[in-house]
């Protein structure tokens, strides 16, 4: 999320996490105030391999209680986040195969993984992965997908067997009419379609 009139808008349906990036490399990079939103909707700074000090700076700035890391972060980087009382999700790319043995170190330092699709940008790609690769997830901690996920994706949401820890779902480029700017129509009509997907 970018625009704050926007913010407050897609606050209104609610969603359980709302991201906010602090990368400057990014055209969605955030440097304004978060308005008021419900508590509920957990602000999550997103992050890519940033100092510490950096993105505690931000989590007090502006009350963040989750943290998604995109980068190279190691496991110590986010045990001394989680230490912070903040909920951690560490990011890893994903194309046609994922060694899994990577995640071992990672156990018990953060509270989820992300999958996204491994591309150009890190992050906001704007394509899936192939998600049977999922299904040979071997770790009990809960993960989200991204990658290029819209309404078109639904139906297989609906149809795949993911693994039990699958925990949810991350969209952005696919609902935009800019460069964080969501578009309310297509937000509501995932809002509608997502207690019918499995899982989710």
């Amino acid at each position: 999320m970018k625009f704050s009139e926007n913010i407050q808008q897609v606050a209104g349906l609610p969603p359980d996490y709302m991201g906010f990036i602090f990368f400057e490399k990014s055209p969605r990079n955030f440097d304004a105030e978060i308005p008021n939103i419900d508590k509920n909707i957990k602000k999550t700074g997103v992050f890519v391999d940033a100092s510490i000090d950096f993105i505690l700076e931000k989590v007090r700035r502006h009350q963040l209680q989750a943290v998604q890391l995109h980068g190279n972060e190691s496991p110590q980087f986010c045990a001394t986040l989680k230490a912070e009382n903040l909920e951690i999700i560490k990011v890893f790319s994903v194309k046609d195969s994922f060694d899994f043995d990577i995640l071992q170190e990672y156990e018990g330092k953060v509270d989820f993984f992300l999958f996204d699709t491994k591309g150009k940008a890190k992050g906001g790609n704007g394509i899936t992965f192939d998600w049977e690769v999922l299904k040979k997830y071997p770790s009990e901690t809960p993960f989200f997908i991204s990658g290029g996920i819209g309404l078109e994706e639904m139906a297989r949401l609906k149809k795949f067997q993911f693994p039990k820890t699958f925990y949810g779902i991350d969209v952005n480029s696919r609902f935009e009419t800019a460069p964080g700017f969501k578009n309310m129509e297509t937000l509501k009509k995932l809002k509608r379609t997502i207690p019918t997907v499995k899982n989710i």
